[in-house]
């Protein structure tokens, strides 16, 4: 039986090595402060940091692409960390996504609901136009709102609907935007405090005449995979950062940077690393796409996992791991 099993394939047989499950995870998939381990080990290229600083200067989004797993999205992080810059404001976006959706969320369905449970709840029920407890301000507005500079991720914009980039263009350039649901009731209520929207913090921001004025722009990180092309007149208003595959030297600062604390990499493991380095160098050469998540996945196995090096279950698992993207 090999040691490094946790699951053997013998439901009849349960056993209580379950536990083990809890001291596993690699670096990257331990999900408390895993925002903070993915900034600290991001290891930014002299260009990339020029072009930061370059966007920080300007004020304009750095439009990141690059193939998948190059460590795109990892920027804002690093970014986020180093500055001290708080959580990173993440957007997901999808192909039904749209301007709004990143802005704020209004919930007229709960409000309408208790609107209509109130009067039998309550002898004082809540004034019918007090719909700030409807409202969360979303990860760009709360990042316009904010009065000091946030991160904010925007990924995978191109495969958002064609209308996104250029709705984004007004909000890049004015920083500012209208919450009409606000703006109707200005007179009667001329600042309303909106949640933002950062888990576990009750946080408001009060909201002046329904109008958000952005007073410290956001750094703004947008990625592409580059599954299609985005309007010129986007391009003009972002620096664009074009990642590179990493060569071996930066490949093996990678895994140093994620995994040499972890694992205790002595000499021998070093070489037996650069090994794996360059047969990965070398399908990625021959036109296989490869993130660099692979080679750590098997990096993090070979050694972690205590698997016998030059075993049969060694090379069907390097087998597994070093498939291409694109197969």
């Amino acid at each position: 039986m090999n040691d490094w099993h946790i699951f053997h394939g013998t439901p009849r047989e349960p056993h209580a090595e379950g536990h083990r499950l809890r001291d596993l995870a690699p670096p990257w998939r331990r999900f408390g402060g895993a925002a903070e381990t993915r900034g600290r080990t991001y290891l930014p290229s002299p260009e990339e940091v020029a072009l930061v600083n370059a966007a920080l200067y300007l004020r304009r989004p750095i439009l990141v692409t690059g193939p998948p797993g190059s460590g795109k999205s990892s920027l804002a992080y690093a970014i986020a960390e180093e500055l001290a810059l708080g959580e990173v404001l993440k957007w997901p976006i999808n192909s039904r996504s749209t301007l709004a959706d990143g802005l704020y969320h209004y919930d007229a369905v709960a409000r309408l609901r208790d609107a209509q449970l109130a009067p039998a709840a309550s002898a004082a029920p809540r004034a019918t136009d007090d719909i700030s407890p409807y409202l969360r301000l979303q990860w760009l507005g709360t990042a316009l709102a904010s009065g000091s500079p946030r991160v904010v991720l925007i990924d995978e914009i191109d495969k958002a609907d064609i209308d996104l980039p250029n709705d984004l263009l007004h909000i890049l350039e004015e920083g500012s935007f209208v919450i009409p649901e606000l703006q109707r009731l200005a007179e009667a209520h001329p600042e309303v405090p909106v949640r933002t929207c950062e888990a576990g913090r009750d946080e408001s921001i009060v909201i002046p005449a329904g109008v958000v004025r952005c007073l410290s722009f956001p750094i703004i990180v947008l990625t592409s995979n580059g599954e299609r092309d985005l309007p010129l007149a986007f391009h003009r208003r972002c620096l664009r950062l074009d990642i590179q595959p990493p060569d071996g030297d930066r490949l093996l600062r990678i895994v140093e940077s994620h995994l040499g604390e972890s694992l205790q990499l002595d000499a021998a493991a070093r070489e037996r690393i650069g090994r794996l380095i360059d047969e990965f160098l070398n399908l990625r050469n021959r036109g296989k796409v490869m993130a660099t998540d692979q080679l750590m996945n098997l990096v993090y196995l070979l050694f972690r996992g205590e698997m016998r090096d030059g075993s049969d279950e060694a090379r069907g698992i390097r087998d597994l791991l070093f498939r291409g993207l694109d197969e």
